[in-house]
């Protein structure tokens, strides 16, 4: 089996019931019997913070999050590890990561 690339953005009090919603979401959505391409495959979460770049450089939490998936960042390249997680802005959080299908 391969893997595919997700982005789930979720509005939430906290990261933890962000991703509890977005797995749940995932898997009411996909089923629970694996292999779905999306979070419902993943058990945990890892925080990413956005990197501090000049105003000329910066780039939105989506752009940074494919250009960690295209380098395959060892924080989220295991399509059984963890999903990454970058908090757009309080109470928003992009989880984002490889993913089986």
């Amino acid at each position: 089996m391969g893997a595919r690339p997700f982005y789930e953005t979720i509005m939430a009090t906290s990261a933890e019931e962000a991703f509890a919603t977005a797995r749940a979401n995932a898997l009411e959505e996909h089923g629970d019997g694996g292999y779905s391409g999306s979070i419902a495959e993943k058990d945990c979460f890892v925080m990413i913070p956005m990197p501090a770049l000049p105003e000329w450089e910066r780039i939105t939490p989506r752009e940074y999050a494919e250009l960690l998936i295209e380098a395959y960042d060892a924080r989220i390249a295991d399509k059984w590890g963890p999903a990454g997680c970058i908090e757009v802005r309080p109470g928003e959080y992009l989880f984002f990561g490889w993913s089986s299908n």
